[in-house]
């Protein structure tokens, strides 16, 4: 039995056979977590200082050397790392007086600031597929983005309370503004919306529930809705990339929402993370600063969004980027002004990122060469142990060898 790093639902019942680095079977592995299994043995990335191959504890020593001569390094990714090597990145911070950023910056950090600091309510996965009868798909397409979410814990599962499963027991919405996978499995309960459009429907929902006719095309359509929602025993609204952008800097609206569900009935919610353990990395820089993201240990701990990867690499003199892949997967703007200073990348695979940087540090492919833990999408603590031997080191050792140099 192994854990899935696939991505944040971290499926801890997967089997595996591997002879040498070879999978010879699979049990369990969705599309997206066989890709992350058959990469063992694809497009490595290896060590290099100053554009040559060298050992890695040459690239370990001149990664220590670079970090103690910055006067104002980044350090970014973190998500597709462990707790364990998570908390070393955050003692690393701590220690070169660095700014620490990871993707939530840039992608869901609003609506996960609030989780965590419980402004809004959530729940785990096992409570939805236990008690969770009416779920909002909001601004996502698990169905592609995390491929058994709505099998193994969300829509289909048969739960606790809900013997039925879906259709019979479960009803799920979807807004999106585009026809997904998902929303032809929801064809019925598919609310097709315009580009930044979310907040328009809020309000929608928002005078259904005060009594008032909604201004929306199909008044039938949503009224219908929302005398669903209010009748639900245990609601989930899931919010991906999509309401995360659209609603970006008035997620007040969503809470607005919720606050107002919550007066007659229950609803929780839980961020449709991508990235295995983004979740992890802004609990543990919240319980250590207080805050998620972008914070700068330069003069104590300060936050704000001048210390995001957006703002903070136009003015650092290094960047440390571990488990990320800035320059292929952030705007060109923020990777060529990244591409512009000096990094060093921790990663398992050759990337662009590792293709321009000054030092690579190869590294052990988290929950199937490296063991350790991480926090799923919901905050449930997930442990995994390595099923395949590795030449090469963990991310925690390494960041704990440029800690004993610096």
């Amino acid at each position: 039995m192994a854990v899935c790093t696939g991505c944040s639902l971290l499926c801890d019942d997967i089997e595996v056979s591997i002879d040498g680095r070879r999978i010879t079977k699979t049990k369990n592995l969705c599309r997206k977590g066989f890709g992350r299994y058959r990469s063992l043995a694809s497009d490595r990335s290896v060590p290099r200082v100053d554009g040559r191959q060298a050992g890695i504890e040459e690239a370990i020593s001149r990664a220590a050397e670079m970090l103690r001569n910055a006067k104002r390094p980044l350090l970014f990714g973190w998500s597709c790392s462990t707790l364990e090597a998570q908390r070393k990145g955050i003692e690393l911070a701590r220690r070169t007086k660095a700014i620490i950023d990871d993707t939530s910056s840039i992608c869901q950090g609003e609506i996960m600031d609030m989780v965590i600091r419980k402004d809004i309510p959530t729940c785990t996965l096992d409570d939805v597929r236990n008690y969770g009868d009416t779920l909002i798909f909001w601004g996502c397409d698990p169905s592609s983005s995390h491929p058994r979410h709505m099998s193994r814990f969300s829509y289909f599962p048969r739960g606790e309370k809900l013997q039925r499963g879906h259709e019979e027991d479960r009803t799920a919405f979807l807004i999106d503004i585009r026809t997904s996978p998902t929303a032809k499995i929801l064809a019925g309960n598919f609310i097709q919306i315009s580009p930044g459009g979310d907040a328009d429907l809020i309000e929608a929902m928002l005078a259904v529930l005060d009594g008032k006719i909604p201004r929306v095309r199909d008044k039938k359509a949503m009224i219908s809705m929302m005398n669903r929602l209010k009748k639900a025993d245990m609601g989930v609204i899931f919010p991906g990339l999509g309401l995360a952008y659209s609603l970006k800097g008035r997620m007040d609206r969503l809470k607005a929402l919720v606050d107002r569900l919550n007066e007659t009935t229950r609803y929780n919610v839980i961020p449709m993370v991508g990235h295995y353990n983004m979740r992890g990395f802004n609990q543990l820089l919240f319980d250590e600063t207080g805050f998620i993201n972008r914070v700068s240990f330069a003069d104590g701990v300060d936050h704000g969004p001048v210390y995001s990867v957006v703002e903070a690499s136009k003015s650092c003199d290094l960047a440390l980027v571990v488990g990320s892949d800035p320059i292929s997967s952030l705007p060109a703007g923020i990777a060529k002004a990244l591409a512009g200073v000096p990094m060093i990348t921790l990663d398992p695979h050759r990337t662009l990122t590792t293709e321009l940087s000054r030092v690579v540090i190869p590294t052990a492919l988290s929950g199937i060469e490296a063991g350790g833990s991480a926090l799923r999408m919901d905050g449930v603590r997930i442990e995994f142990d390595p099923i395949v031997k590795s030449e090469y080191p963990s991310d925690e050792e390494v960041l704990s060898k440029i800690l004993e140099e610096i």
